[in-house]
């Protein structure tokens, strides 16, 4: 982040579980834009250890585990930072969540859930940019947020973006989170799709075994 902020330039940071990473696989200009990410992290167990299984020494951090990190990295050197994405009612519960753990909040923003403009877009660099912000804190849902954020570190809108997803509902409270010894254990999927079946069973039931597969396939290759 030190770097990133110094650098005078736009960055953008993806979390990725597995679930981006088998959309990408399917989807060329969503790999496109994975590939132009300044920084890509294993938000995932999953994802992990199949880095490690091809030799990559890495560990996981969530998105909600950086917020909570980097909210308090960022206090004594005045971050400023900007929440964009989530309903209103949450992103105005993770702001208050921000001001209590001593950081700068210099924006929210809860925009609607659909496919945003290319006008949109600009007016909100240029709020984002007029709020002297330092990171964007991008919460919209795969793949919606990595697109947006792409956009916006393009029109300038602050050094530093982070598409985190659901960490805005976990950090603000509005959803729990598994248990520790769960995410240790690479379990986190399940506690989540017990929590919203309706809405994650085809992401975890049958993508999951996806990206396994396409794990295993690519391992075997380079055997190969």
């Amino acid at each position: 982040m030190e770097g990133f902020l110094d650098c005078g330039e736009g960055h953008v940071v993806h979390f990725l579980p597995s679930d981006p990473i088998v959309r990408a696989r399917d989807d060329p200009s969503y790999r496109e834009v994975l590939n132009r990410g300044d920084l890509n992290v294993p938000d995932g167990m999953s994802v992990a250890w199949a880095l490690r299984l091809r030799g990559v020494r890495t560990e996981r951090l969530a998105g909600a585990d950086a917020m909570r990190r980097l909210a308090t990295w960022g206090r004594d050197r005045g971050i400023r930072h900007y929440l964009y994405g989530g309903r209103p009612v949450v992103v105005e519960a993770l702001a208050e969540w921000f001001r209590r753990a001593g950081a700068e909040v210099a924006g929210t923003e809860a925009p609607p859930f659909r496919p945003t403009s290319d006008e949109e877009l600009r007016d909100a660099a240029e709020r984002i940019r007029a709020a002297g912000t330092d990171l964007v804190w991008v919460g919209l849902g795969t793949p919606r947020q990595d697109v947006v954020a792409g956009r916006l570190r393009d029109l300038g809108a602050a050094p530093v973006l982070l598409c985190v997803g659901a960490a805005f509902d976990f950090v603000s409270g509005a959803r729990r989170r598994a248990p520790r010894w769960m995410q240790a254990a690479g379990l986190e999927w399940a506690f989540r799709l017990a929590a919203e079946p309706r809405r994650l069973w085809r992401r975890y039931l049958l993508g999951g075994p996806r990206f396994v597969g396409a794990v295993t396939r690519d391992l075997l290759g380079r055997r190969r």
